[in-house]
């Protein structure tokens, strides 16, 4: 029998921690965390404390119920800030609470609103959302805080928004806390930011599975820069996609694997599928009795959290024992965690939680090292011991765990096991803030924008990007400039002017580019090189390739080097030009061609300045714009596009002609004169 090695969250640091929670394109980059040994914080820590009742550590209510209650738990789905209960109507009941439901219902006419050709109701669905908020209800506190934000139905008031996203928060409105604490991130307040994320990170944590990681729902970037991103699009047609169709096809031919698939894509709600825990529960089973052993593991989550079934922890243990019995070492984290709350078995066992716990951890699951940080790092069943509870922590978060970022932002903030680091803490508990429920934002966003209904998917992606999330902000961004009038910008008077909506979008760029998205620090270059929606300003448009230049973006520094070799916003310096003209080339390979034609650029004003040539270079910019009017207004006309075309053809004709004359009289004998004889 082969025997396994213990755990060892005791053995040497990892220092380098990587973990992307935002969506990965060329345009953003991974969240990267590096440790030294500097940041450990070697104060001594009272290790003889036990915990005997960890039920009231919030680190294991992750159910968001300590008492054993047989009732579903829905809090989490439900919260307000997801506005699934707008969505997904279906699966839940009105008229349970009076102020959600006058929410609910000016938060529908606001989406209507947005969604009509002139938007000419806004107006009276502002009035109603000011009129309800005066009454104390946080929630449309929150919205009008929004409307006062982006400048909708009134002119944009930033201190007014503040005003009411302060009062709505106190409130208890998820939305406005989001807001919130994003916006003193902004102004590095990280002193009152990290208070708020650090709340909104419990929450999110509380909603995780036990067992495993859930496909979190991450913001989809529906373009690829100057493009839409049809790749990643095609991907979340939900039902109508013909991949899930043919997943459809093969599950109810009898395949296990298919059945338990389309169970995940209903469970969790991925590529666009609504979510429907009633037909996940069915498609798990009939996998189970296919053979499927992962549909075990599903089935124990959906009986411990009462997802669309009435919650039993006792199956809920049973379903996992035979998870883990077909090496799905993901669900001894679930058994571990009902030993430790003493749900479904006879009573609480720290020594069998530790011993679950271990056996994940040793097969390489995450969970297992961060369940087992936990115990430590409470004295749950075990010698407190804070640094070894950091180093499972690391071990977790290496491997892709969110609830060990949230673990190390804890620790950063409390300077328990690292040193206190309020930036840092306020980073990681953002990342994991925004895997909330109220995340799911981001899907009504794309399924509204994939329906072609524009005006509501930038209604929801301008919701989100005002909570922070760096994918909203590009989103809503690119389809103000993309589909310019027809994206249903809503302004002070109805649709937004040209001026309205390019300084929604620059403002949004600007934020997208302040989280790392370069693609948006080199539009604003480009705003504001050009002129587009605001003032010309060289030097502006100079820091912001500059930022874009850090992300190593290769179109920002080939911009940087024109901008030195014309001194424009920068010192003419034909030798930085040359730099970053080469840079350039290194970071992107497709910048081949305009490298050297700029490098040939330089060479001329070096050997020949002064002189026509770079007179001719230097009107080369206003006369590219000239030559594609004319081919626009002329060339591409139909009649004249027709002429051309003939044109063309018939000097190719002649040209292969005389080409065919030229060889036949190549290839003749030489004329030899009457007369002489040639030997």
């Amino acid at each position: 029998m082969r025997t396994r090695r213990k755990p060892n969250c005791s053995g040497h640091l990892i220092i380098i921690i990587s973990f992307i929670l935002l969506t990965t394109t060329v345009h953003s980059r991974p969240f990267v965390l590096i440790l030294s040994q500097d940041d450990l914080n070697d104060t001594p820590v009272d290790t003889a404390t036990t915990s005997d009742d960890p039920s009231s550590v919030n680190d294991w209510d992750e159910f968001g119920d300590s008492n054993g209650s047989t009732e579903p738990d829905e809090s989490s789905s439900t919260d307000p800030a997801s506005w699934r209960v707008i969505f997904e109507p279906d699966e839940f009941n009105s008229g349970t609470n009076p102020r959600l439901d006058e929410y609910y219902s000016i938060v529908r006419k606001l989406i209507d609103a947005v969604s009509v050709s002139d938007g000419g109701e806004l107006e009276d669905v502002v009035l109603e959302i000011e009129s309800v908020a005066k009454t104390g209800n946080c929630y449309a506190q929150s919205l009008l805080g929004f409307v006062y934000g982006v400048g909708m139905g009134r002119v944009r008031n930033e201190a007014k928004a503040v005003m009411y996203h302060y009062f709505a928060a106190e409130g208890g409105d998820v939305q406005s806390k989001l807001a919130r604490a994003y916006m003193y991130s902004r102004q590095e307040l990280y002193d009152k930011a990290v208070v708020l994320y650090a709340e909104l990170a419990e929450a999110a944590v509380n909603s995780f599975l036990i067992s495993k990681d859930s496909p979190v729902i991450e913001p989809v970037r529906i373009h690829n820069g100057a493009e839409e991103n049809k790749d990643a699009l095609r991907k979340f047609k939900g039902e109508d996609d013909e991949d899930f169709l043919i997943l459809e096809y093969q599950a109810q031919k009898g395949s296990a694997s298919a059945m338990y698939k389309i169970g995940i894509f209903y469970y969790f709600g991925l590529r666009g599928v609504r979510r429907d825990h009633l037909k996940a529960l069915s498609w798990f089973l009939k996998a189970v009795d296919k053979g499927e052993p992962r549909s075990m593991e599903l089935l124990g989550e959906i009986y411990a959290r009462g997802a669309g079934v009435k919650r039993n922890y006792t199956k809920a243990f049973e379903w996992l024992t035979l998870a883990s019995k077909q090496q799905l070492y993901s669900a001894y984290n679930g058994m571990g965690y009902l030993y430790v709350k003493g749900y479904g078995v006879e009573q609480k066992n720290y020594t069998k939680a530790k011993e679950y716990f271990e056996k994940a951890a040793i097969n390489e699951e995450p969970g297992g090292h961060y369940n087992l940080g936990v115990m430590h790092l409470k004295g749950i069943g075990v010698k407190k011991d804070v640094k070894l509870a950091c180093k499972c922590f690391i071990l977790a978060a290496n491997a892709g765990q969110p609830k060990a970022f949230y673990q190390l932002a804890k620790m950063f903030h409390t300077g328990v096991g690292l040193k206190k680091n309020i930036p840092m803490a306020t980073s990681l508990y953002k990342l994991v803030a925004e895997r909330g429920p109220w995340s799911s934002l981001s899907r009504w966003a794309l399924e509204a924008y994939l329906k072609g209904e524009i005006g509501k998917a930038l209604l929801l992606y301008s919701r989100m990007a005002e909570l922070g999330y760096e994918v909203a902000q590009s989103n809503a961004a690119w389809i103000l400039d993309k589909y310019g009038k027809s994206s249903m910008c809503m302004g002070e008077l109805g649709l937004c002017t040209n001026s309205e909506r390019h300084q929604r979008a620059h403002s949004l760029w600007w934020q997208a580019s302040e989280q790392g998205n370069e693609h948006a620090a080199l539009l604003i270059g480009d705003a504001y090189y050009y002129g587009r929606g605001t003032e010309r300003d060289y030097d502006r448009a100079a820091d912001a390739y500059m930022h874009a230049k850090a992300q190593l973006n290769g179109q920002a520094m080939f911009n940087l080097g024109y901008m030195h070799e014309h001194g424009q916003g920068l010192p003419l310096d034909l030798h930085l030009a040359k730099r970053y003209y080469d840079q350039a080339l290194e970071v992107d390979s497709a910048a081949k061609l305009p490298v050297m034609l700029a490098l040939a650029s330089l060479w001329v004003r070096r050997n020949y300045p002064n002189t026509f040539l770079v007179d001719i270079i230097d009107s080369l910019p206003s006369v590219f714009p000239k030559v594609d009017e004319w081919v626009k207004n002329v060339v591409m006309e139909e009649g004249n596009a027709t002429i051309l075309t003939l044109f063309v053809c018939l000097l190719t004709v002649l040209y292969f002609r005389e080409r065919k004359r030229r060889q036949a009289a190549a290839a003749a004998p030489p004329h030899v004169p009457d007369g002489n004889i040639v030997n």
